[in-house]
């Protein structure tokens, strides 16, 4: 990163507007960030999703979360949470339980291991974050955000 999208696409031609170049230099800015992260989490043999769960049910506690909990707060929303999860299960990264009263709901929790998976990974995500976002100030952080946040807001206001 670093270099202009024109440049780094090889377009010789001008956009067709600015807004164009926008949206392509932020769609290509986020895949190469979670192309970052995705080499990064490699070693641990975790995807970006299945950090953001492990992150999720941290946060949740021992209370967890169900399913649908879940993928209502993934970042990156995935088509099946119920084979995410099996297969985070399957590593023993979370572990599900049928609710007493109602055995259709299913409480989802971390394990041991991925709790501690979540919490080595800690100093990982900061030394990428750092890597990724070091050079800009506090400041330009905050503008970037809030820019973000309006530009994602634009769509939901009509």
């Amino acid at each position: 990163m670093g270099r202009s999208l024109k440049s780094a696409i090889k377009q010789t031609k001008p956009f067709k507007s600015l807004r164009e170049e926008l949206m392509l230099t932020l769609v290509r800015t986020a895949a190469e960030f979670e192309h970052q992260m995705a080499q990064d989490f490699k070693p641990f043999n975790l995807t970006t999703t299945q950090y953001n769960v492990l992150r999720i049910l941290r946060g949740a506690g021992a209370d967890g979360l169900c399913r649908n909990e879940v993928g209502e707060r993934l970042v990156r929303q995935v088509p099946d949470v119920t084979r995410l999860l099996d297969r985070m299960e399957e590593a023993g990264l979370i572990a599900r339980e049928r609710g007493g009263a109602d055995r259709r709901y299913v409480t989802t929790r971390l394990t041991a291991q991925g709790l501690t998976l979540v919490n080595k990974l800690d100093a990982e995500i900061e030394t990428m974050h750092e890597r990724q976002l070091g050079h800009l100030s506090e400041k330009q952080m905050r503008e970037l955000i809030a820019l973000l946040t309006q530009m994602g807001q634009s769509d939901r206001d009509d």
